[in-house]
């Protein structure tokens, strides 16, 4: 259920789309996660303070509970496979071990009375062996990922990863599935799959990273499958209503290029359209809120629909207003506000002074620029002092 306006190109009618009230930032939203108190989401950010094993530590644990104002907490890119990590101390949900620690995030979460899903990110080609234990990499092409990566020992290139083969691309949905079950079994609210950002379902639907001449290359259609087949999986194995989708249409990074305005617009009709019966969650979509893939996108989903604009500005509380108010979005995504102010949301609604990130601190180490960002009253405590 939606405060959104109809739009017209291929709008199926629904109640909550012909509501008129004009719904704001601050407005409660029903979802299938329950009614979120505002419109403030937060976003998914590698933050890489898992342990070795990939296993969430108790700094993951007060991070998240900070941060469970958030209308939904979206963890941290989490592989659902080992041979899907792609960055050094990622977690994962892949073993038990994993699983107990996102129970107690998720706890931590639900003590605030929050709600949280995992997005589930396989890294693909953006990937390197020395970051999972010499795992090989795998993408639907044998393109090395431009630029890169990250390691223990310093920068070093992406390397060309192994084409997947098409009987074993179901073994690669199989990831999914155990891993969506595996976060109900921790206790989250559900999973999102991360289909965005050059990662591999998004390699398989950009024609930059998939040559493939097969069934899942080629034609929009064919390089939608993977995608529309992983999601009606995960759908399949713990229900619409606990599954979102991650989206980010003709952003044109790390290699997975899509050019062509057309061929956007008919790769990403057929993702949606492969998947628009199941009525999932919500999908989230980093892209121009005016660009005619966006309203395809909009009109193609009939549920709860996030938006974030993208990494070159960041999301102030004027723009995301208007992004809800405008009818954009039911729900806005926002990062690295949320990283600095784990309070956000109140600090938004009473119109309070914000802390400013410290991107020196983004990527690894301690609670340093993680979890000793000042609350609200922490702020005025000091003032006072």
């Amino acid at each position: 259920m939606t405060g959104r306006p109809a739009h017209e190109a291929g709008d199926r009618p629904t109640p909550e789309r012909q509501d008129t009230t004009v719904p704001d930032l601050f407005t409660p939203l029903p979802t299938p996660f329950g009614e979120w108190p505002h419109r403030i989401v937060l976003a998914p950010l590698t933050r890489n303070r898992a342990d070795a094993e990939g296993v969430p530590t108790d700094l993951q644990v007060e991070y998240y509970r900070q941060r469970a104002s958030a209308a939904l907490v979206i963890t941290e890119g989490t592989q659902p496979s080992a041979v899907g990590q792609g960055y050094l101390t990622t977690p994962g949900i892949h073993s038990d071990a994993q699983v107990a620690g996102w129970r107690r995030v998720a706890d931590a979460v639900h003590g605030e009375g929050g709600r949280i899903v995992v997005q589930l990110m396989h890294a693909g080609r953006i990937a390197h062996p020395d970051n999972k234990h010499g795992l090989e990499t795998v993408a639907p092409s044998a393109l090395a990922a431009p630029g890169e990566m990250f390691t223990a020992d310093g920068m070093k290139p992406h390397p060309v990863p192994r084409a997947l083969t098409e009987d074993e691309i179901p073994s690669v949905v199989a990831e999914y599935v155990d891993a969506s079950r595996r976060a109900v079994e921790a206790g989250l609210d559900g999973v999102e799959v991360h289909g965005a950002n050059g990662y591999l379902i998004h390699q398989f639907l950009a024609p930059g990273s998939n040559h493939r001449t097969d069934g899942y290359g080629g034609s929009p259609e064919n390089r939608a499958r993977f995608g529309v087949e992983v999601v009606r999986a995960v759908v399949d194995a713990i229900g619409a209503d606990k599954v979102g989708l991650r989206l980010s249409p003709a952003h044109n990074i790390q290699g997975a290029t899509e050019e062509d305005p057309a061929d956007v617009l008919a790769t990403y009709t057929a993702f949606l359209e492969g998947i628009r019966d199941l009525g999932i969650a919500y999908v989230s979509v980093l892209a121009d809120p005016q660009a005619e893939v966006t309203a395809r996108i909009r009109d193609l989903h009939d549920g709860v629909l996030l938006l974030n604009t993208g990494f070159s500005d960041v999301t102030t509380k004027e723009s995301a207003e208007q992004l809800v108010t405008g009818g954009d979005a039911d729900a806005v995504v926002v990062g690295r506000l949320f990283l600095a102010n784990p309070d956000l949301p109140r600090r938004w609604q009473e119109g309070a002074e914000l802390n400013e990130p410290d991107a020196d601190t983004f990527y690894g180490g301690g609670a340093e620029g993680y979890t000793d960002y000042p609350f609200l009253e922490d702020d005025e405590e000091r003032k006072s002092a």
